[in-house]
């Protein structure tokens, strides 16, 4: 089982990664979708028991894909945030790692959980899509006449009856390529592929190429 896949979307080299990530070596740029920093926080606050460590663990999984892949630019494929931008430990933590990374390029596509997002404080470029051809990068996976759209949001997972659990998934639809939930505490849609579409299953940093339907 291999930790990336190499493929062309719109004619253009892309590396599908087993962490839940795009890496575009022509802009050296890394992509990835859904961060929801702080959840964690926000849902003990709400009286639900999740373990601690979440955003760090988060935050350790992108260095290690920093480390690893040549980076100018990171883009956020929306909701970075999971709700208010509270100053907890999770936003130390994200101004530690901004620091270590000062000289990266880090833009955000507004997602639906980032109203407080322009008073965060985050140290990041701030869009409501961007088009960088041949794509269109959004948060919501809405089709465009031109552009392959680029998007997150509905956190696509796959169940394989073999593991018995569900895994998060790259969709790659026509001229559309939905990413997984980067983070890890995040639950997602299951969906049915229509013919001709295809899965890609994140399993423990490795993918697994399912057939086409």
């Amino acid at each position: 089982m291999a930790d990336e896949l190499p493929l062309l979307l719109a004619g253009e080299p892309l590396t599908l990664l087993g962490a839940r990530a795009i890496y575009w070596p022509a802009r050296q740029a890394l992509l990835i979708a859904d961060l929801h920093l702080g959840k964690a926080d926000v849902f003990r606050r709400s009286g639900i028991a999740l373990p601690a460590g979440g955003t760090r663990t988060d935050l350790q999984r992108l260095q290690s894909l920093l480390d690893t892949y040549t980076c100018r630019e990171l883009w956020i494929l929306g909701d970075i945030l999971h709700g208010p931008a509270h100053r907890a430990a999770w936003y130390q933590q994200w101004l530690a790692w901004r620091e270590r990374n000062a000289a990266l390029d880090v833009h955000v596509l507004r997602g639906n959980h980032d109203r407080q997002l322009p008073h965060a404080q985050l140290q990041v470029h701030i869009h409501d899509e961007v088009r960088l051809q041949p794509f269109l990068l959004r948060h919501e996976p809405m089709p465009d006449a031109a552009l392959h759209v680029i998007a997150g949001h509905l956190h696509p997972q796959i169940a394989l009856p073999s593991l018995r659990r569900r895994f998060p998934a790259f969709w790659l639809r026509e001229r559309m390529t939905i990413l997984p939930a980067f983070s890890a505490f995040t639950a997602g849609i299951m969906p049915v592929p229509a013919h001709s579409e295809r899965m890609v299953v994140c399993v423990e940093e490795g993918l697994v190429d399912l057939p086409v339907w």
